[in-house]
């Protein structure tokens, strides 16, 4: 029997233009094609085109396509008949059809010629579902993820042979899928773009006929195929005895990982502590390349027989997984320890298999939701876990996830609950030894019963750990946004012109809820603006304001002198939450009505009923956050370690007043969090300030509890990995106008050779300057330049900087230190400036306002070690193990000029060297 598609031709096309906008004049300037023919391209076409204009730069930056490469070419006219001969009787296929077939259809008429009349197939919607796990779905991404070679990116006949060959993989991928899945596949696939649809309801079609058996790694529950779920076997090892003394652990090492001794001593440090019921809690810095999780590894692992667990907290999902799939393995090979580890984070990360399956019965409400689930489809077969992190999704403000994100209940007697994912984390976790997680989860959840009686608990990279809590005790109440979504509840009822109020005559029911309703939300309404009025009338007891570039102020308060004990904010809060609970009920009560008696009232009722579900969804998203807040005000001792920021977004009206809150003083909490623990270790590379832990005991809440610290050694020599440059005090200061031009230049002229370059700032508006100087500049052509703010998220971001051949991005905040960048190997750091928090924002006023109340030296005990902590971040961006180097560049000259420059100086892990601009570009060379 001959495969799919066997008879049909495909013609893979891919353009190069002079932009996107053909009715504005821009021209195609490189045609190009590869014909498939059996799943082998057998010829391909380039032909370049002179498009009788220019050729923006940023095109040429991108496809190296010239003006003078074109000049003595032919214009699209002379080739027109050709490539409509080409194409002629084929399947037109590209990456991101809608653009290049509509291009290209234009031309040929513009040539005189009838546009083509062929099937046209898209690759990059094909790819979202075939690969739902891919990070990127950019052309020269798949094919590096795929491992398909072609040569010259962004050139289009290159870019047309990847395409082909994408292509090929797809159609193979999909033929692999059980026939359920291609089933429902086939279903949903008329609704993609073109005739991309006809890719997958042919492979499902055809494959019906075969009669194929399900593989014996999958099961069919109802319609969806999954892969089987096993509990992992209990991992057999033999229970040893820690090797005591140097030459015992030379032994276990040898031919399986490198022996350091500085990673030794680490481990029998830990060990002891950890044998030592006198002690609770160690701090320990480790410097990057030291082996550090191996070590706190290495020494609780022999402590876990006895039942008890070793909780790990990280900051990132990166880290976790880190751990997961490389560190505990490795532990368990090297000590032959028969130990289980599982990740543990929150029922939303799991897909709800009984939520999925219902948005599968209603019309999916867009493209990008139809994808998705097609996607998931694919991905099921595929998925051990049903983690929905898995997928990498950018999309997740989809409305679809309120449905297909697990709530965390326990599935007893639905249609998947012998498949239910969360369910099946939940007796993994029970049943491991070692739990992974991540800091927020942990303070939000460190009395969950998974953790198990008496468990030992590792924070690693515990600078951040106080951060995490603070940033889950942050949070807000947006007075506008509640008021917008009771005005577009109200309108979606009485005001839309086929609204139900005109539907509702004939039942007296319906129209009682609705004249009940509209009393109802304009009561919460009014009591809203009480509460609104009200905040705002306090806004002269504000510390400082802050006005923002869209004009809002923000105006930072103490909670006890926004809320003084007779204030009647309580009872309106109160009041407020009473009658928001009133609106919830009665729009649930007309939903129930409306799927009682559907088909009665309008002809959409169905999306009537989602919005009006999704209205609720948002009343209870309000309503947890004024409990919220309810629950801090009921105590005023809370108001002493609270802190307001009043967001006023038009000044002058108080009715555009909205409410944010943080901790101030978290240690009370931190507490709680150590006392469901035993034998805490607090593990980081940046600890200590000039060999002293006091910052770090501050902020851990530490100071007044017994404590015992360990600073490791370096396993190699920095200074022969690392190169740290200051440029000296000639330099312009970084609030001058010349600064900027300093950065510019530097990333212009002297970069030298360097692939991966990562631009610390402490202003996202400068940020934006930098990007929009250096966007077309032919300078940077090579690189891929990234910025925060600007384009894309900052997870996106980092997929991007690790993903590109050459990049350079341009970031602030997290980027000094929160967000990953995985196996990429960055060869230079720029810190624009030393990173001092801005005392103009609000948290950091109220913060900083806190501290001075308690008495402490806010420049010396708070804002400069915690800025030289976040320089040695940055730094720390550079070398992550034995094998990495690169050069770390400071541009702020006060690191020379100041006196507190030489505490900076101090806190780096190698000699700091002062450099001339003029010397830069030799520096960066000789670096390399």
């Amino acid at each position: 029997m001959g495969q799919f598609f066997d008879d049909e031709t495909f013609a893979v096309v891919d353009l190069e233009t002079t932009g996107t906008r053909k009715e504005e004049g821009h021209r195609i300037i490189q045609f190009g094609c590869a014909i498939v023919k059996k799943r082998q391209v057998v010829k391909t076409y380039s032909l370049m085109i002179n498009p009788h204009g220019e050729i923006p730069l940023a095109v040429t930056n991108l496809t190296g396509i010239s003006n003078e490469m074109v000049a003595s070419q032919p214009d699209f006219a002379h080739y027109a008949a050709k490539i409509r001969k080409i194409l002629a009787g084929t399947v037109f296929v590209a990456h991101n059809v809608n653009f290049d077939f509509p291009f290209l259809n234009y031309e040929l008429e513009q040539a005189g010629l009838d546009p083509l009349d062929i099937k046209a197939v898209d690759t990059v919607e094909l790819a979202k579902i075939a690969f739902p796990t891919q990070p990127s779905y950019k052309l020269r991404d798949l094919t590096a993820s795929l491992q398909i070679s072609h040569k010259n990116p962004h050139k289009a006949d290159s870019d047309a042979y990847g395409t082909a060959i994408l292509l090929v993989k797809i159609i193979e991928k999909l033929e692999r899928l059980p026939q359920a899945t291609l089933n429902l596949l086939g279903t949903m696939a008329p609704k993609l773009i073109r005739d991309t649809g006809w890719i997958i309801k042919t492979i499902a079609d055809g494959s019906r006929k075969k009669r194929r058996k399900l593989p014996k790694d999958k099961i069919q529950v109802q319609n969806l195929v999954l892969h089987k779920q096993e509990l992992p076997v209990v991992q057999e090892g033999r229970q040893t005895e820690f090797p005591v003394g140097n030459e015992a652990k030379k032994k276990l090492f040898k031919n399986q990982i490198n022996y350091r001794q500085p990673q030794v001593d680490l481990i029998d440090y830990m060990h002891e502590f950890v044998n030592d019921d006198r002690q609770r809690i160690l701090l320990v810095e480790a410097p990057n390349g030291t082996g550090k999780t191996f070590a706190y590894l290495f020494a609780y692992a022999y402590q876990l027989y006895s039942g008890r667990k070793l909780v790990i907290a990280t900051p990132t999902k990166v880290l976790q997984e880190q751990l997961l799939n490389q560190e505990i393995p490795q532990l368990l090979k090297v000590t032959g320890l028969g130990l289980n580890a599982e990740m543990v984070k929150a029922s939303s990360h799991y897909l709800d298999l009984d939520g999925f399956a219902s948005t599968l019965r209603q019309p999916a409400p867009n493209k990008t939701t139809l994808i998705l689930q097609m996607g998931i489809l694919v991905w099921l077969t595929e998925t051990t876990t049903g983690d929905l992190d898995e997928l990498q999704l950018t999309a997740e403000q989809l409305p679809i996830f309120t449905q297909i994100k697990h709530p965390g209940d326990a599935r007893v007697g639905t249609r998947f609950a012998s498949v239910d994912f969360w369910n099946l984390a939940r007796r993994k976790q029970e049943q491991a030894n070692i739990l992974v997680t991540n800091h927020a989860y942990l303070v939000n959840h460190y009395m969950d019963s998974i953790w198990g009686q008496n468990p030992y608990l590792v924070v690693d990279e515990a600078h951040r750990f106080a951060e995490s809590l603070v940033s889950s005790r942050t949070d807000s109440l947006r007075f506008e946004s509640i008021w917008g979504m009771v005005s577009h509840l109200r309108n979606l009822l009485y005001f839309t012109d086929n609204n139900l109020a005109k539907e509702s005559e004939e039942n007296v029911q319906l129209k009682l809820l609705l004249e009940l309703l509209d009393e109802e939300s304009l009561d919460l309404i009014r009591t809203l603006n009480r509460m609104q009025k009200l905040v705002y009338s306090r806004k002269d007891k504000a510390l400082g304001q802050r006005t923002l570039p869209n004009k809002s102020i923000q105006f930072t308060i103490e909670g006890t002198d926004l809320f003084p004990d007779d204030s009647p904010f309580r009872s309106l809060l109160k009041e407020f939450q009473q009658k928001l609970e009133q609106v919830r009920i009665h729009t649930n009560q007309i939903i129930d009505l409306l799927y009682r008696e559907r088909d009665r009232y309008l002809t959409d009722e169905q999306s009537l009923m989602d919005e009006l579900a999704e209205q609720v969804d948002h009343i209870d998203y309000y309503a947890e956050k004024s409990y919220q807040l309810a629950d801090l005000l009921s105590q005023k001792e809370n108001l002493n370690h609270l802190g307001f920021i009043v967001h006023v977004t038009n000044p002058g009206d108080s009715l555009s007043s909205n409410l944010h809150w943080m901790t101030l003083d978290s240690s009370e909490e931190l507490h709680k969090i150590y006392d469901r623990f035993d034998h805490l270790s607090f593990v980081s590379a940046t600890m200590s300030n000039d060999g002293k832990f006091d910052y770090a005991k501050h902020e851990l809440a530490l100071n007044g509890l017994a404590v015992d610290s360990f600073k490791g050694k370096s396993t190699f020599d920095m200074d022969q990995h690392l190169k740290i440059l200051a440029v000296d005090e000639h330099q312009p200061e970084p609030d001058s106008p010349e600064y900027q031009q300093l950065i510019e230049k530097i990333l212009t002229k002297d970069l030298n050779g360097q692939k991966h370059v990562l631009v610390l700032f402490t202003s996202l508006d400068l940020i934006k300057k930098v990007y929009l100087n250096l966007l077309n500049d032919p300078r940077v052509k090579d690189y891929e330049l990234l910025a925060q703010g600007l384009t894309g998220s900052n997870e996106r971001l980092a997929k991007r900087f690790v993903i590109a051949e050459k990049s350079i991005l341009l970031g602030a905040d997290s980027f000094w230190e929160g967000i990953d960048f995985h196996n990429c190997g960055i060869d230079l750091v720029i810190a624009t400036r030393l990173p001092f928090e801005s005392p103009d924002l609000p948290e950091v006023r109220l913060k900083q306002h806190y501290l001075a109340q308690q008495g402490i030296d806010v420049f010396n005990q708070e804002s400069l070690p915690k800025a030289a902590l976040r320089l040695r971040q940055g730094c720390g961006r550079l070398i992550r193990g034995e094998e990495d180097h690169g050069t770390f560049l400071i541009l702020d000259p006060r690191i020379w000029t100041k006196q507190y420059g030489a505490y900076f100086r101090a806190s780096l892990p190698a000699r700091v060297e002062k450099v001339a601009i003029k010397e830069l570009k030799a520096k960066l060379k000789m670096a390399r």
